[in-house]
């Protein structure tokens, strides 16, 4: 029997290789997106010179660039022709309501690549190489283009939210603070499951615009007010019933993000509940993939951000005033809605 690299189970250098040049495949579906492949596929271009003529691309790129495609599943290849994918047809044709290419401009933005290439660096020194507050830092313009392309990605998690939140309150009059409320869907979701809730929005001025449009779009402009500036400074003239916090406490270190908490707790009536949208890892720390790498996404853009476990937010809740706090995933996405209530 033979006992070399070929033996059955035998380890390979492969993913080793796929791992080194993941970049590849990245950059080939962010071009697709901005040359207009996709689009193309869904109006019926499917040969190499149609589609480099509805791309205005060379036939040798496109050749290349759909064959990678095809290789990696994104599209597929019949004959010489290439079609849409079941996935590319639903997430990636613009034409489809499910369409969430325009995350490739927040997710492919260089500012947030940057770092990786010092990742050695920042894993020395436990804090990202960014200036100042990395992506935290006040008034930072990556969250103007987060709320205008990431909508797509966080619309399915709205309804879940909400639900989740409304619970017991689907037809009080309550009053809802949205901290970083970027695109505002969130708070937006709950104004549309309860046509008595009132939001108040806090965030940068700039990115609040982005969230009174969707407001207005959506038909809720006249229960939606906007409080601009950092949720650590400004006053946010409670009482509230319920507090959202989505997608923010992971960017901050546990004693601010407790000390956050305990404002929280003192904007809420009695009774009144918070409810955190956040990656949450099993206690190992690397389960399941996506929330737990996430925790390097936080060593590369923030100061002391992390991917925190249940057990480290029931820990912040409680040390805020919180009781109750309870842990529930979300079906349509990667995250958790973490809940306590004064």
């Amino acid at each position: 029997m033979s006992s070399g690299p070929a033996a059955a189970g035998a380890p390979t250098p492969a993913l080793i290789f796929d791992t080194l040049l993941a970049h590849q495949r990245s950059a080939a579906l962010a071009s697709a997106i901005e040359l207009g492949v996709f689009r193309a596929l869904g109006e019926g271009h499917h040969d190499c010179s149609s589609i480099a003529r509805a791309t205005a691309s060379s036939e040798r790129g496109i050749r290349i660039l759909c064959d990678f495609l095809t290789i990696i599943g994104l599209i597929e290849k019949r004959g010489s022709e290439w079609h849409h994918s079941p996935a590319s047809k639903m997430f990636l044709d613009p034409r489809s309501p499910a369409c969430v290419a325009s995350i490739s401009r927040f997710m492919g933005n260089p500012a947030l690549h940057e770092p990786y290439r010092h990742l050695s660096e920042v894993v020395r020194t436990g804090r990202t190489s960014l200036a100042g507050a990395g992506t935290v830092e006040p008034e930072n313009p990556v969250w103007v283009e987060f709320a205008h392309s990431m909508a797509p990605m966080m619309a399915p998690m709205t309804a879940p939210l909400g639900k989740i939140v409304l619970e017991g309150l689907e037809d009080s009059p309550v009053r809802v603070l949205d901290i970083a409320a970027g695109h505002g869907l969130f708070g937006i979701e709950v104004a549309r499951q309860n046509p008595r809730a009132r939001i108040t929005a806090v965030d940068w001025a700039l990115v609040l615009e982005v969230a009174m449009a969707n407001a207005a779009k959506a038909g809720v402009a006249d229960r939606y007010h906007t409080l601009p500036g950092s949720a650590f400074d400004v006053d946010f003239d409670g009482p509230y019933d319920i507090v959202l916090l989505t997608n923010f406490l992971h960017h901050f270190d546990v004693p601010t993000c407790t000390s956050l908490l305990r404002k929280v707790h003192a904007a809420l009536r009695p009774g009144g509940r918070v409810a955190a949208l956040e990656f949450v890892p099993n206690e190992d720390r690397v389960s399941p993939p996506v929330p737990a790498a996430f925790a390097l996404s936080m060593l590369v853009s923030t100061a002391a951000g992390d991917a925190y476990t249940f057990s480290d937010l029931a820990s912040m809740y409680k040390a805020a005033g919180f009781e109750a706090v309870t842990a529930h995933a979300v079906q349509t996405g990667p995250h958790t809605v973490v809940v306590g209530r004064r």
